[in-house]
């Protein structure tokens, strides 16, 4: 079986989660190679997505609290994106409550 390149594969699930957003009226950035905690930034015009693109599993946890603590403006949603293969719509999850907000409420 030959190998697979990641790189290459998560490029590709990235455009084509740019190609929904767009067609929802998003505008979008990549952030190509940036190995940041976002993938793409979405801009709409009363709303912005953080996105972060994965390929078959869910961010792992030390990610997932990368993507809590990461500091955002109050219209921004976090998101992931779960492309599994062979499967032609992603499972979108929302990242709803951030730690900041869980250690000022005392829970």
């Amino acid at each position: 079986m030959p190998r697979i390149n990641t790189a290459a594969k998560g490029r590709r699930l990235e455009h084509r989660t740019i190609k929904l957003l767009e067609a929802a009226g998003y505008s979008c950035t990549r952030a190509a190679g940036s190995k940041g905690v976002w993938d793409i930034i979405a801009i709409g015009p009363v709303s912005i997505r953080l996105i972060q693109v994965k390929a078959n599993n869910a961010p792992g946890p030390v990610e997932r609290e990368a993507m809590e603590l990461f500091e955002a403006p109050s219209n921004a949603t976090k998101e992931y994106w779960v492309w599994v293969d062979k499967v032609r719509q992603p499972i979108i999850k929302t990242l709803s409550l951030t730690r900041k907000w869980l250690e000022k409420s005392g829970e």
